[in-house]
């Protein structure tokens, strides 16, 4: 999808620069520091315009949160959202992100949270998924024990291939539904601005939580 172009993009995000976090990958093993206490952090991988993970911050003050997203365009949403909802608890990383062992210690995430990711459908790209098996076990990598990877999507054959990653990569399953709208882990999810789009057109939500 092309990115709508945005007039003065670098000084809006200057004016934000409060919610970023600069040269990220010199925060691993110190990301607590950003924050100023040792409470647990999540990780969403993609945030788009930020619904999910600012609701998130919003109803789980006591957990911290990084949103990572590269699209300059898309994440400046998410920026001004919260500084308009004054949140104190998030930051963002504007960059894309092809190994997190690169950017977090080990055991330093309490989860990391893949809400509806690029599908990359041809077969030679399988490798670019984000929840390919090597992927998978770097995520587990920089999570702590107890924590756990939550992913949805809107894309049937990646949701196979993602049971199918798991399974090779012998992870386990906690929770795991093909309709995630009419299942019992339906109360409490938060959505994010593609999952309602898709919802109400009909389309089914994938959803698995992955014991890391």
């Amino acid at each position: 999808m092309r990115q709508r172009r945005i007039k003065n993009l670098d000084e809006k995000l200057a004016e934000l620069s409060r919610y970023i976090t600069d040269n990220p990958k010199d925060m691993k093993g110190r990301w607590h520091e950003i924050f100023g206490n040792s409470n647990p952090i999540y990780l969403e991988l993609g945030c788009g315009k930020g619904k999910f993970i600012r609701e998130q911050s919003l109803r789980n003050p006591e957990n911290n949160y990084i949103a990572v997203e590269g699209a300059l365009s898309v994440v400046l949403r998410a920026l001004e959202k919260a500084d308009e909802e004054g949140l104190n608890n998030i930051t963002f990383v504007t960059e894309y992100v092809q190994d997190l062992r690169d950017f977090f210690a080990d055991g330093e995430l309490a989860g990391i949270y893949l809400n509806f990711s690029d599908p990359w459908p041809k077969e030679r790209h399988a490798k670019r998924r984000l929840t390919y098996g090597k992927r998978l076990m770097q995520y587990v990598q920089v999570i702590r024990p107890g924590g756990n990877i939550q992913f949805k999507s809107d894309n049937d054959s990646l949701f196979e291939f993602t049971l199918e990653q798991i399974e090779e990569t012998g992870l386990q399953i906690v929770e795991m539904s093909k309709d995630l709208h009419n299942s019992p882990y339906a109360e409490g999810n938060i959505t994010t601005e593609y999952e309602e789009k898709f919802a109400k057109t009909g389309k089914n939500i994938n959803y698995v939580k992955i014991k890391a």
